[in-house]
């Protein structure tokens, strides 16, 4: 396996660092929405007709606020290529806007793959299975482990690894997920179903939820006999107990633990960086660090 230290001192870190912080003022211009074109590297699928037609709306009455990442246009002088902001592109062509803010970085292929990924992956526009796409595509074109992405992105290793799991999943389940059918929860448990696609079948014939859904991939006990009703109670507590860390630790992209004894306990949320530190005092409705 390669290094990827150099490659992402170079690329993936130095975008994180600074150019997906907003720009300074002198460094952002005006361009007219035909010299820009999608980027080849955008992550995300399809574009939903109404999120464009909402995003018009707010352009037609207060302008486009957020400027646009390019780069230039490798194959043709006086074009650029979208990296970050395609919608917003999008929108403000239904809306009539003839020129957007632009904040241009000249950016090789895997430099702007990457700045695409991260943008997408850090404002949470993408699909579960549109963002397991892109950590692997991060993954694979920088070398990093799932732990070294996770550090980058300022999520859990296990929430980069629960999702790339997603990948996995025959092609009708994904396409469930895809178009939110089932989410990334109900996935996770068809996985761990002997046949996946019938068992996400059921969930939707049925309108599980997701802990529903973990019951279908988890064995029925034999009957306990009468003196271990209270052994059989804890174990399911603890498995529910189980089930809450896993989800709150899918919302939150952290690490999660949930104690208990028997009247009260405690939650810990577990960081790696302040990233994710102001991320948890966020979700608090506080400020950040």
């Amino acid at each position: 396996m390669r290094d990827p230290s150099p490659r992402l001192g170079r690329g993936l870190a130095a975008l994180l660092g600074d150019s997906l912080q907003p720009p300074p003022p002198s460094s952002i211009g005006m361009m007219d929405v035909h010299t820009l074109e999608p980027s080849p590297f955008q992550p995300r699928g399809a574009i939903r007709e109404d999120d464009l037609n909402e995003l018009a709306a707010s352009i037609r009455a207060r302008g486009v606020l957020q400027p646009i990442l390019v780069r230039p246009h490798p194959g043709r002088p006086g074009q650029f290529q979208i990296i970050a902001g395609e919608r917003r592109w999008r929108a403000a062509q239904l809306a009539g806007v003839t020129s957007v803010p632009c904040f241009v970085r000249n950016l090789a292929d895997t430099d702007a793959s990457a700045a695409a990924l991260v943008e997408n992956l850090q404002r949470k526009d993408l699909n579960p299975i549109e963002e397991a796409e892109g950590f692997r595509r991060l993954v694979e074109e920088f070398g990093l482990t799932q732990e070294e992405l996770g550090v980058a992105i300022g999520k859990s290793r296990s929430h980069v690894a629960n999702l790339m799991r997603l990948l996995a999943l025959p092609g009708d389940v994904i396409a469930f997920v895809r178009d939110g059918t089932l989410s990334a929860g109900h996935a996770r448990a068809a996985l761990a179903c002997a046949d996946p696609a019938a068992a996400a079948a059921q969930m939707i014939a049925r309108g599980l939820n997701v802990r529903q859904a973990e019951a279908l991939a988890t064995p029925k006990s034999p009957k306990k006999p009468d003196g271990s009703a209270h052994s059989s109670a804890l174990a399911q507590s603890t498995a529910d107990l189980r089930a809450v860390e896993a989800d709150l630790a899918e919302q939150l992209g952290l690490q999660v633990a949930i104690s208990f004894n028997g009247k009260g306990g405690a939650v810990t949320l577990h960081y790696q960086t302040l990233d994710q530190l102001d991320h948890i005092i966020a979700k608090l409705g506080h400020r950040s660090l």
